[in-house]
């Protein structure tokens, strides 16, 4: 089978005859042409889609040595057929795979350490290395792997024989053997590769570095080429505009806005704090202490708030156990206090009749439960929850 897209990465149509068709699963078919253009799935890279005559081009998959293209319709065997590769997302594989050749030829040769895996998703591309990397590092090769996409450098392929594939210094994943497909760029990289580049390297236009998280003993690096990279910008422009408006200050101080307005909660929030703490204590003094179960119901309590206050109350002795709830519209959190340290018994016991969960255990327990205020009175006046 001939593959028209090794010999011309860029070509966006062709004319192909049908060698096989045959039925597939779910209403589709499985069609092999005598040539193509679509690139199957493999290597890190996604399958092409397309047309194929009237017919849609789904999934193309290497079964056997034999490229299969998953169709919507039949194709009729010895049928001429013309085919038409969705462009932009080839082109986007095409951008993201030399972007990856040159940013992990840089990584090889700067470090030593090697790609172990490699996938393109339609968010862009992730890199698995098998060394670490700090995000300075990373950013520093960017810069340098965008030095050599703005030199426009030939990406060159070729099979070499025998001897010259044995003499030659190459990154590959794994042993391989008969026919090798090398992509060399000068300066980047000389990698053993099946898939798709550009002619040359200034149709990458950018290479952005998107993550860096520690993986298996190295790192995970994500990273968009190409209109990838500008979508990319354009997103996070739209998003440093809007912070900047709300704001009210230049693009270029979002980071000090943000700090500011930061500190800022923090004050409030320890104002906040002490204003519920004075609210705590003045209704917690005109409580008398009492052995008996206490229910409080405080509906506008955030959680941790409602916590401060069950503790207290139990520490003062105000019940027992004490069950303090927040929230309202039949969705209840709750914290539930005991000095008998039984708050996980009864917390277990509440939740099987009110529809809730969450746990604990010792002196304190909480939870949501999903119930009418009302039920929950009722099952805790009666202390259904003892039995």
């Amino acid at each position: 089978m001939r593959r028209l897209y090794e010999e011309k990465p860029d070509i966006k149509e062709f004319d192909g005859v049908v060698e096989s068709c045959v039925p597939g699963k779910a209403g589709k078919y499985l069609v092999v042409l005598e040539e193509t253009a679509f690139y199957p799935e493999g290597g890190g890279q996604p399958f092409d889609t397309g047309i194929l005559g009237q017919a849609r081009v789904e999934e193309v998959h290497e079964k056997e040595g034999r490229i299969v293209h998953t169709t919507d319709q039949e194709l009729k065997e010895g049928q001429k057929v013309h085919g038409v590769i969705d462009w932009e997302r080839r082109r986007q594989h095409m951008q993201n795979h030399t972007g990856e050749h040159i940013y992990s030829g840089l990584v090889h040769s700067c470090y030593g350490y090697d790609n172990v895996g490699f996938h393109m998703g339609k968010d862009g591309v992730t890199i698995d290395f098998n060394g670490v990397l700090t995000m300075d590092q990373a950013i520093e090769l960017e810069r340098e792997a965008n030095r050599l996409v703005w030199r426009n450098i030939p990406v060159k392929t070729w099979y070499p024989g025998p001897e010259e594939l044995h003499s030659l210094d190459y990154r590959s994943k794994k042993e391989l053997k008969g026919q090798v497909r090398i992509v060399e760029i000068e300066g980047g990289d000389v990698c053993a590769c099946c898939g798709t580049h550009v002619t040359c390297t200034g149709e990458i236009g950018a290479i952005k570095i998107t993550g860096l998280k520690k993986y298996k003993g190295g790192v995970r690096l994500e990273m968009v080429c190409g209109a990838m990279a500008m979508a990319d910008y354009e997103k996070k422009q739209e998003q440093v505009a809007r912070i900047s408006g709300l704001l009210s200050v230049k693009q270029g101080e979002t980071a000090d806005g943000v700090k500011r307005l930061l500190e800022e909660a923090d004050v409030q929030k320890g104002m906040i704090s002490r204003l519920y703490q004075q609210i705590f204590d003045l209704r917690c003094a005109q409580m008398p202490e009492s052995e008996a179960p206490l229910l409080v119901v405080m509906e506008e309590l955030p959680p941790v708030q409602l916590r401060s206050f069950c503790t207290l109350l139990c520490r003062e002795n105000k019940g027992e156990p004490v069950l303090a709830l927040g929230g309202g519209e039949g969705q209840y959190h709750y914290v539930l206090g005991s000095r008998e340290e039984k708050a996980g018994i009864y917390s277990k016991k509440l939740n099987d009749l009110l529809q809730g969960r969450g746990n604990g255990k010792g002196p304190m327990a909480q939870g949501i439960f999903q119930t009418e205020r009302e039920q929950i009175e009722k099952v805790w006046k009666e202390r259904l929850w003892k039995e």
